[in-house]
């Protein structure tokens, strides 16, 4: 299950760094997958975190504040894989809502 979601996580990267080059760049195969995987690994232990720390924030905006906080992930990221980047902090919050949109369609059709 955690190499299906690596993957398909790993597709929907490179599927937006093709469709929208000047909002996210992959240098190839191997910088989307170590992106893919420090995603999910960032998701899985900060992300949580921050979460909570931001739960009254998050309630006033009704939710939109995640989209913040996804954006923080994905930028997070972005500093640290090579050949991996995300134009601006902008860029990493539109770059991860279509991540997530281009990821939850590919889990839709993906054997699991």
């Amino acid at each position: 299950m955690f190499l299906i979601r690596l993957f398909v996580n790993m597709i929907a990267i490179l599927i937006i760094s093709y469709l929208f080059p000047g909002l996210i760049s992959v240098d190839g195969l191997l910088p989307a997958l170590v992106a893919a995987f420090l995603l999910g690994i960032v998701n899985a232990i900060l992300r949580p975190i921050l979460i909570f720390f931001t739960f009254p924030l998050t309630v006033l905006t009704l939710g939109l504040f995640l989209l913040v906080i996804n954006g923080l992930m994905l930028w997070l990221v972005s500093g640290l894989v090579r050949g991996f980047s995300v134009n601006g902090f902008l860029g990493a919050a539109i770059g991860s809502l279509l991540i997530s949109i281009v990821s939850w369609i590919l889990s839709r059709v993906a054997p699991s």
